[in-house]
């Protein structure tokens, strides 16, 4: 069996088609945009060119189907497993949260969860090991390092469910 060939289609102004047909002659495709964001488009199998079914899915949710799809492969989320029973977590702080604005070291992750906070993403930048006094923002990404249980607890915490 030939491996399935996916076709980019740049999308000026909103981001990257993705369309894959598969051995089944379905025709599937996702759009990349440029927020982040991705929809997936299912489409009919009596019409390869009308849309049955369209997803649109947050990052976060994107993330999570690649996990569900290719759970061996190193995915955004899961980052590092080890047979010591560690995991290091990408866990986003939304817009909404209640740690928006707020310091790293008023959540107590460790103390609570056993779980730490080793870098947090902020746009394009890296803060490496951030002091309790790292203030938070909307759409950080904090890299959470524990046992499974630990980063699920801080999961909580911040209030992903």
């Amino acid at each position: 069996m030939s491996a399935p060939r996916l076709r980019a289609t740049p999308l000026p102004g909103i981001g990257v088609q993705y369309d894959l047909e598969t051995r089944e002659h379905r025709h599937l495709s996702v759009v990349a945009h440029r927020d982040g964001t991705r929809t997936v488009n299912v489409y009919r199998s009596d019409d390869p060119d009308s849309c049955a079914q369209s997803l649109k899915l947050t990052s976060s949710e994107a993330g999570s189907l690649i996990d569900a799809l290719k759970p061996s492969h190193h995915s955004p989320s899961l980052l590092y497993t080890t047979d010591l029973g560690l995991v290091a977590e990408r866990i986003e702080v939304s817009a909404t949260s209640r740690w928006n604005g707020r310091v790293l070291g008023d959540m107590r992750m460790r103390t609570e969860t056993g779980a730490s906070v080793v870098a947090v993403l902020r746009r394009a930048e890296a803060i490496p090991s951030p002091a309790p006094d790292f203030r938070l923002s909307g759409g950080d990404t904090l890299i959470v390092v524990g046992t499974r249980e630990g980063v699920d607890a801080a999961a909580t915490i911040l209030g992903r469910e």
